[in-house]
């Protein structure tokens, strides 16, 4: 009799256990989407719980999402620091040149007589 109720205890404990690692299992892409203050760590940490309903389908596809992004190069995908301060540098000069033709542009419109010709 007190092996029938150590067994239905046994049980339980492993059920528990199994139910508790499958949420934590789920939760490692929410965790290192946290990690590395992922902008969309709210929409991984809903599709690891979806991921339970769905015979845990998309649970791959959310690993590699939360592996993907990282803090200092966002996805990975963009220029390194040396072109992307290049970038910047000439972002920085086109926007003078544009203030400066803007304001060349106000001036003669603001002048009476002078058309303004292209």
């Amino acid at each position: 009799m007190f092996l029938d109720y150590f067994a239905l205890a046994a049980m339980i404990v492993v059920f528990l256990i199994l139910v508790y690692a499958a949420i934590y299992i789920h939760d490692i892409p929410y965790e290192m989407a946290k990690k590395r203050d992922h902008p969309h760590q709210d929409a991984i940490h809903v599709g690891g719980w979806l991921s339970l309903f769905t015979l845990h389908a998309i649970w791959p596809f959310l690993w590699i999402w939360a592996t993907l992004y990282k803090p200092e190069t966002g996805y990975g995908f963009g220029k390194n620091d040396v072109e992307r301060a290049a970038a910047i540098e000439r972002l920085a000069e086109l926007e003078e040149t544009v203030r400066a033709l803007q304001e060349r542009l106000a001036t003669l419109e603001g002048q009476p007589g002078k058309e303004y010709q292209p």
